[in-house]
């Protein structure tokens, strides 16, 4: 049964994924400029103001950038008609009350990651708070529907296995845009397909062992996680959107990795 639903899953993914693929490699117009307009030199150079010696914050490697440009579009397009909608009519019939309740829930379901990921880290202090977290939370707060355990001063320790192998000197890797999921690099989209598994096979889903309740799950858990997320794409105002949330993206990392 579980691996029913894992074999549905991934079909639904890999088909999203392609016609993300698909959508890539057929959208590409390459603007040329018109003959008939005199452009004007521009009065700066980029030689003049930046450094070749010198690595800025906006240098991420990205020898992918063509893909990953038009994954993000794609991503824009996903979110605009179909993610979206859903997310809207889910705030549209659930009360804000509720809506808590399921983020807390949710949240609490997670901390399967959180505790290995601690503990893969040798962070035993938080290894701890997270086992007791979910002790409190799973009982006192009726199976995770409340958080009693952060007025208790035993904040949510947040790990995840791309923060495990940057933990240990891994490098980011080449960046990389994934189809639907967003922003990431080859170090933490291999983070993400380890906790995926790990959190399959030997979590709560493999605990529940019913495939019609981890598909439910997994359906909520998404919607939640993109009610929680203000991010619209092509919101910011600025021509290098795509620019700045690499960056952004990539610092973040960075200090969730050292903290």
């Amino acid at each position: 049964m579980f691996n029913m639903t894992n074999y549905k899953l991934r079909a639904v993914i890999m088909a999203l994924a392609g016609l993300a693929l698909l959508f890539s490699c057929g959208c590409s117009v390459t603007p040329k400029p018109d003959p008939n307009i005199a452009y004007e030199a521009p009065r700066h150079k980029l030689e003049d103001t930046l450094k070749e010696t010198v690595k800025y914050e906006v240098d991420v490697y990205d020898p992918l950038e063509g893909f990953n440009r038009r994954a993000y579009t794609f991503n824009y397009y996903f979110d605009k008609f179909l993610f979206l909608p859903i997310v809207k009519t889910y705030e549209f019939i659930t009360p804000d009350y509720v809506e808590d309740r399921v983020s807390s829930f949710v949240d609490n379901v997670f901390e399967f990651n959180n505790f290995t990921n601690n503990l893969l880290q040798l962070k035993f202090k938080q290894t701890g708070i997270t086992l007791a977290r979910f002790v409190v939370n799973t009982t006192v707060g009726v199976a995770g529907l409340w958080d009693p355990a952060t007025h208790w001063s035993m904040p949510r320790q947040s790990e995840d296995f791309g923060q495990t192998l940057g933990h240990y000197g891994v490098g980011n890797g080449p960046y990389l845009v994934l189809p639907i999921f967003g922003p990431s690099n080859l170090r933490d989209t291999t983070g993400l397909v380890t906790d995926s598994v790990a959190f399959s096979l030997a979590g709560p889903p493999a605990w529940v062992d019913d495939d019609t309740t981890t598909l439910v799950f997994n359906g909520v858990a998404a919607v939640d996680t993109r009610h929680r997320q203000d991010f619209r794409y092509y919101r910011t105002g600025s021509p290098f959107e795509y620019d700045m949330i690499r960056m952004l993206y990539t610092a973040k990392r960075k200090i969730e990795i050292a903290k």
